[in-house]
């Protein structure tokens, strides 16, 4: 039996596909919940062979969340659903230690089969996400770039990065003057998109 965790924070497509997984007879749906931040306390809790991640969770998003599960529990295989296929967020998730990464107007027995797959210790990748991600360069920022720049997105000013990484503020402010440059980016918001949408942040 694979045991399953499913964690979507729309109500109605979570039992919709907990009923839907519950018809097939070598799979059980053992926690459903709502936000990546649940993720690892249920999956600590309930011990699932693979966990069903929808990306865009509220709280702690969909990798986030399952980079820490596999940390966590290594035996859990996770499968990542998403809405909007990016090659970069191919590249997160596999960084993630994902094992699956579905989009979600897949079929419904695609999604099923993927679990059976992933259960097995096999990987599930959609095609032309695949195909996208192998034709995106690889990224122009430094580490240290990419860091600053990941802060930045997640709301964080330069005076607060500078003290979390213990730099000085202007080399914070230099490292974010070059990411955009490097980017050819308008301003800040512009390089985080494009950083973002690449999977380099």
């Amino acid at each position: 039996m694979i045991r399953v965790l499913l964690a979507e924070d729309v109500r109605i497509l979570r039992e919709a596909l907990a009923g839907l997984l519950r018809l097939e007879d070598d799979i059980e749906v053992v926690a459903e919940i709502g936000t990546g931040d649940e993720i690892v306390a249920a999956g600590l809790d309930a011990r699932p062979d693979v966990a069903v991640v929808d990306i865009e969770l509220p709280g702690r998003d969909g990798l986030s969340a399952a980079a820490e599960l596999h940390e966590r529990l290594p035996d859990c295989r996770t499968l990542v659903l998403t809405g909007v296929g990016r090659p970069g967020t191919l590249r997160r998730a596999l960084a993630a230690h994902v094992a699956g990464f579905m989009v979600k107007d897949a079929k419904p027995a695609e999604l099923v089969a993927a679990i059976r797959t992933v259960a097995m210790g096999g990987r599930v990748v959609d095609p032309q996400l695949a195909f996208a991600a192998l034709s995106v360069p690889s990224s122009p920022l430094t580490e240290r770039e990419a860091e600053v720049l990941w802060l930045t997105a997640q709301g964080a000013e330069p005076p607060e990065i500078a003290a979390q990484v213990g730099l000085s503020y202007g080399t914070v402010r230099n490292y974010l003057a070059s990411a955009v440059t490097k980017l050819n980016a308008r301003n800040r918001v512009d390089a985080i998109r494009i950083a973002g949408e690449a999977g380099w942040i």
